[in-house]
């Protein structure tokens, strides 16, 4: 059988060749993706929040939840890339591995490859690989700094934005602009100091929160992860933000929102491409010989009728 045969048949490792021929950019790998695109329909929960807040955990436990409920569950764990080899840390692929042997579970870390927000262009398109395979939950963990906590939104159904007490957490969030996209709030590490500080400011907060499509109102949770305290009840949240979304007709714009992010994403990627191999241009820039937008219209190879547009 073909790689797209085997896809269909289930064959995990047909699944992992798929996303590294996706993520590679190869040819084939894009032939394959528009065959399986819009296949499957997987509920896609991001998680984002500062290194620390302990979102590795809080997702192995998710996994644990949605597995009692019989879901088949993947997770992608976008990880800052390596400046030297382009590859990811696998970190958080070793907090879960106890999943390892669990058929029903598939854990896959992404380089971010220096995308603009922390996600490439890639997380979307393996979300596609992983819905047409049939996953029913999708996990996307974020590196969880900079622009990603915000760009994980324009990804995922339900964000959730994992903080920590006495970190700094909420005043970090607040000049983020986080608040403004998080669905679920939850404030992982209860059990150390400062727990019931960083929920009363949440919730001062967002009392001034502009609202949000349809009335959801973002609750404040709290979980102890390692003891998987709390950890149903954030679960039970998910669970019921997803039918919001589905009662009140938002999940199509979520994915249209996703295409965008997408086509966005592979637009800044040919940017980077192309700098790179305009030594020249960069240099009078430099000299002042070129604005930059002249320089970036020569090497996007744009005709200069095209400039007001």
């Amino acid at each position: 059988m073909n790689l797209y045969e085997r896809f269909l048949a289930q064959d995990m490792r047909a699944l992992a060749r798929a996303i590294t021929l996706v993520e590679s950019g190869y040819p084939e790998g894009q032939a394959l993706l528009r065959q399986l695109r819009g296949r499957g329909h997987a509920r896609v929960v991001g998680l984002t929040g500062s290194p620390g807040a302990g979102k590795s955990t809080l997702t192995d436990r998710l996994i644990e939840e949605a597995r009692k409920r019989d879901e088949r569950v993947a997770v992608l764990a976008v990880d800052p890339s390596s400046p030297f080899t382009g590859g990811a840390i696998l970190g958080d692929r070793i907090r879960m591995m106890r999943h390892h042997q669990d058929k029903k579970v598939y854990i896959r870390s992404l380089a971010s490859r220096g995308a603009l927000g922390g996600l490439a262009g890639a997380t979307v398109a393996t979300l596609a690989l992983l819905e047409a395979f049939g996953f029913d939950r999708i996990f996307v963990e974020t590196v969880g700094v900079g622009q990603s906590e915000v760009d994980i939104a324009r990804v995922a159904d339900t964000t959730v934005l994992v903080l920590t007490p006495a970190a700094g957490d909420a005043v970090q969030a607040f000049k983020a602009g986080v608040m403004e996209i998080a669905d679920v709030f939850v404030v992982n590490k209860f059990d150390l100091p400062g727990g019931e500080r960083i929920v009363q400011e949440l919730k001062t907060t967002l009392e001034l929160a502009a609202p949000r499509p349809a009335g959801w109102k973002p609750p404040v949770l709290t979980a102890v992860a390692p003891k998987a305290e709390g950890v149903p009840e954030v679960f039970e949240v998910l669970e019921k933000h997803y039918q919001h979304l589905s009662e009140h007709h938002l999940l199509e714009a979520d994915r249209l929102e996703r295409a965008r992010f997408e086509i966005e994403s592979v637009i800044q990627e040919w940017g980077r491409r192309k700098t790179r191999e305009g030594h020249d241009l960069i240099a009078r820039v430099a000299h002042g010989d070129l604005t930059p937008e002249e320089a970036a219209l020569q090497l996007l190879g744009v005709r200069e009728g095209l400039r007001a547009g």
